[in-house]
């Protein structure tokens, strides 16, 4: 009996260094992976600084604004005017919903708590707010006709 209890030890002890082994060189194949893995994303982002600083150097507003008076007569850029933007008053807001108070009360319920839907309160868009003092919009003026 005590030479089959050794000999299963021994197999035992045999079948666990074999699994180990197996373990470590599988361990070792995914440290080399993730190692390329990171390679490459160190070599990405590299690239990526690089693009951004290419990108920095064509973005210049001295390149661009030659490149807009070389080409006026096609693309006929012009610098943007304050008068080409609208304004808070410009905007079709919609009506707040109306409310109607409540038409079946539980008991021990009154209208006292009731308050009717204000455009301070209301649950829809914002309603625009009044112009300060004083505030004169700027006038419109009509774009050029060709």
């Amino acid at each position: 009996m005590r030479p089959l209890l050794y000999l299963l030890a021994a197999l035992a002890v045999m079948g666990l260094a074999f699994w180990a082994y197996r373990e470590n060189y599988r361990t070792q194949a995914q440290i080399d992976r993730m190692q390329v893995v990171q390679r490459e994303i160190a070599s990405l982002r590299e690239n990526l600084g690089v693009l951004r600083a290419e990108w920095a150097y064509l973005n210049r507003p001295d390149r661009l604004s030659q490149l807009v008076d070389m080409n006026f007569d096609r693309l006929r850029l012009a610098p943007v005017q304050a008068n080409q933007f609208g304004s808070a008053r410009n905007i079709d807001y919609p009506p707040p919903e109306p409310v109607a108070p409540p038409t079946e009360l539980t008991p021990g319920e009154s209208m006292a708590g009731w308050v009717p839907r204000t455009p301070s309160n209301n649950r829809g868009a914002p309603l625009p707010r009044p112009a300060p003092p004083g505030f004169e919009p700027p006038a419109d003026s009509a774009p050029e006709q060709e």
